[in-house]
């Protein structure tokens, strides 16, 4: 099943994130709820992307299906507020400056040849031995990067050398629906 989620969805999405870290910060719990919406039900990786003043202030998130959305949208959110190592854990007092995006991910699948990447619809993983670097579809349209730069970028974040897709690192593909407040 790959239902796209609606409008109503993907705010209740992004309400949900918001509320989640925000009683995080406060409580230092986890937000719980239970829900209806069996498309929210449904397994699927999810990242959370924070910004401040259109500035990265946190993306974290799984590329697997392993739980229900809706509970990976709450634990990306806490996650991309409080646990991404290249920023300080956002206080109560900036939430109101942060804008929350959304990524729902597809299942990745591997590639036999880097022409079946698609700049700006296709998100990247690459992976070599136990490194492994994960970027969003909509990273290399932000930093207007053309194919090549995307796969250098990718093999960077897993840590590899910048030309490693040229000598045998593993790449996948996923597909995302991306919204944001």
């Amino acid at each position: 099943m790959n239902h796209s989620l609606n409008s109503e969805q993907q705010r209740f999405l992004l309400g949900l994130a918001r509320t989640a870290i925000r009683h995080h910060l406060q409580t230092g719990k986890t937000y719980d709820i239970e829900i209806e919406d069996n498309n929210l039900k449904e397994k699927k990786g999810a990242f959370v992307t924070l910004k401040e003043n259109d500035t990265l202030r946190g993306c974290i998130g799984y590329p697997l299906p392993y739980k229900e959305l809706y509970k990976t949208v709450i634990e990306a959110a806490i996650a991309a507020a409080t646990q991404d190592f290249r920023f300080m854990p956002l206080t109560i007092e900036e939430l109101p400056e942060i804008k929350i995006e959304i990524s729902v991910l597809s299942i990745p699948k591997p590639i036999t040849d880097i022409s079946e990447i698609q700049v700006g619809k296709h998100g990247i993983i690459v992976s070599k031995g136990l490194n492994k670097g994960l970027l969003l579809p909509q990273v290399p349209v932000e930093w207007n990067w053309n194919l090549e730069t995307y796969l250098r970028h990718g093999c960077l974040k897993a840590g590899l050398d910048e030309d490693e897709w040229k000598k045998g690192a593993n790449i996948e593909i996923f597909s995302a629906q991306v919204f944001s407040e």
